[in-house]
């Protein structure tokens, strides 16, 4: 007893989910205070892999001068997984055997919603023999911080894709024709948008904008049709437009599946493979066979993005950010509390407690883009899409329906609706 009293406690840390920059800022930071307040720290390779299977062998130990530099690096020097333990309880179990032989005191677990739930699990099994806190990290955004706070990973994906698309939309100026760039946002539009405002993208469309409703494919070919014309009439046949990959999950999933090129296939958590779902390629072969059947030849490249910022090398932001969430996933725990996502607000470390952000479904709430926002709102008013304006006039509506290659009666009848909000066309009964 007097040498258990002793024993040196172990805090242990690891990786879930999809790559996020920063990373391995958090496992420094937590790394150096976790040593410097006297613990050992072991880091867990590729997430849940292996101890879900009650496998505990697949670990090392971290000391300072082992991550000292790594918080300008890239990707997870303990690599990741989207294995998710919470899927039932004999792996729950298993979880909890592999970190109890490996005599784990605390437990930092870094990733995004999915990885949440699984901790929030992993703490109520635990019933106190291990405390647990959790740090936010996905390029989506979509956590529910308070102060609405980015999670860490979000700002330098972000200005990765911006520099992506600031020189795409150079391209598009010089050779005179569309791209269509989809990026990643599973659940929520907010990298699309940050990267579209920023780079003054033509148009950007999310999923949000559509509000609750289940949308047709057609809607969001309409909107893209409907932007080639517009431009077209300010004399610019050319443009950007950036589309969040979540839009898919507002699409009629029986309508979806008859198109070519798209595979509904789930990940381990149960969400649709949207990064399978070639939603640019799609609506780029859909838009132009409309307007080739008008007699209209538009050049349109579709390209996804998004593989290509998660494993960017981060900003000063997160270079900084992920030292203080660190730090305070650290002190939470030595304070005797458990059970947090632990968040940073007007430079005070905050926890959040679980229990205040899961759904009666067991899983963490999604921050969605508002779309009521001012901030949104000025994003709409700099998009070439059509607006109620484009409406007033009978004259303004010829040009626009010539320029389509469309009577004026069929273009209103086609693209009316989409002023409306959401644009989500009425069906006939």
């Amino acid at each position: 007893m007097k040498e258990d009293h002793y024993r040196k406690k172990t805090l242990a840390i690891l990786v879930g989910g999809g790559p996020a920059p920063g990373i391995n800022g958090v496992i420094r930071s937590v790394t150096i205070e976790a040593i410097n307040s006297g613990l050992n720290v072991i880091g867990i390779y590729d997430g849940f892999e292996y101890l879900s299977r009650g496998d505990s062998s697949h670990i090392v130990e971290l000391k300072i001068e082992d991550v000292s530099r790594i918080h300008f690096d890239g990707g997870s020097i303990l690599h990741t997984s989207r294995v998710n333990p919470a899927k039932n309880k004999e792996m729950l179990d298993a979880t909890l055997k592999a970190l109890t032989q490996l005599s784990v005191d605390y437990l930092v677990t870094i990733g995004g919603d999915d990885t949440a739930t699984s901790c929030y699990k992993i703490d109520q099994l635990a019933l106190g023999q291990i405390q647990v806190a959790h740090i936010p990290k996905t390029i989506d955004n979509d956590l529910p911080l308070p102060g609405n706070m980015p999670t860490f990973g979000y700002q330098t994906a972000r200005d990765f894709g911006f520099h992506i698309v600031q020189s795409i939309m150079v391209d598009a100026a010089t050779t005179r024709r569309w791209y269509y760039i989809v990026t990643m946002g599973r659940k929520a539009g907010h990298l699309a948008l940050g990267i579209g405002k920023a780079a003054g993208a033509t148009l950007t469309i999310i999923g949000e904008e559509f509000r609750d409703k289940t949308i047709s494919f057609e809607t969001v070919c309409d909107i893209l049709e409907a932007s080639i014309i517009k431009r077209m009439a300010q004399g610019s046949p050319y443009g950007v437009a950036v589309l969040a990959e979540g839009i898919i999950t507002r699409i009629d999933q029986e309508e979806l599946i008859k198109h070519p090129y798209v595979n509904l296939e789930k990940d381990l958590h149960g969400n649709i493979r949207l990064s399978e779902v070639d939603i640019g390629r799609i609506t780029k072969d859909e838009v132009r066979r409309r307007l080739r059947e008008r007699g209209l030849n538009v050049t349109i490249v579709n390209k996804d993005i998004g593989y290509e910022l998660r494993c960017a090398s981060p900003i000063p932001y997160d270079c900084e950010y992920t030292q203080d969430l660190g730090y305070a996933a650290v002190r939470y725990l030595l304070q005797g509390n458990s059970g947090a996502i632990v968040t940073v607000d007007k430079g005070q470390l905050i926890p959040v407690r679980f229990e205040d952000i899961i759904n009666p479904d067991g899983k963490i709430s999604t921050r969605e883009v508002d779309v009521d926002s001012d901030s949104y709102q000025v994003a709409r008013k700099y998009m070439i899409r059509l607006e109620s304006s484009d409406f007033d006039e009978v004259k303004n509506v010829a040009r626009l329906a010539l320029i389509g290659n469309m009577k004026t009666d069929e273009f209103i009848s086609k693209f009316k609706y989409l002023i409306n909000d959401p644009p989500v066309k009425e069906k006939v009964s």
